[in-house]
């Protein structure tokens, strides 16, 4: 038979254990954001694929025509100014993001 001390600290160590698991329990799982570092590759890979683009369309144009550098030329900038494009596109996503980001913090704030 168990006499009732022993029974108190078992109970009691019950507890201390189902505390010490609580504390090693990982949090509720919150949204994935992105680091800084991968929005700047993002807007970096953008705008190489853009060049590259441009400058693939613009290399098989003159090797199919027989022409002088001129249309890799051409589409290497008008691959540029795309890549740039979309570089601006997702820095306006970013910022649209972390404003709503803010606004929804004051609206739960007031």
């Amino acid at each position: 038979m168990i006499d009732p001390d022993q029974k108190q600290q078992m109970e009691q160590l019950e507890a201390k254990i189902a505390a010490a698991k609580k504390a090693q329990e990982p949090g509720p799982r919150q949204d994935e954001h992105y680091s800084q570092a991968q929005l700047a590759w993002r807007m970096v890979i953008e705008l190489v694929a853009g060049l590259g683009i441009g400058f693939g369309m613009g290399y098989g144009l003159d090797f199919l025509f027989g022409t002088l550098p001129i249309f890799m030329v051409i589409f290497t900038m008008l691959g540029l100014a795309a890549g740039v494009k979309t570089m601006l596109r997702s820095a306006n996503e970013i910022q649209e993001k972390k404003l709503a980001e803010e606004a929804d913090k004051k609206d739960e704030g007031a």
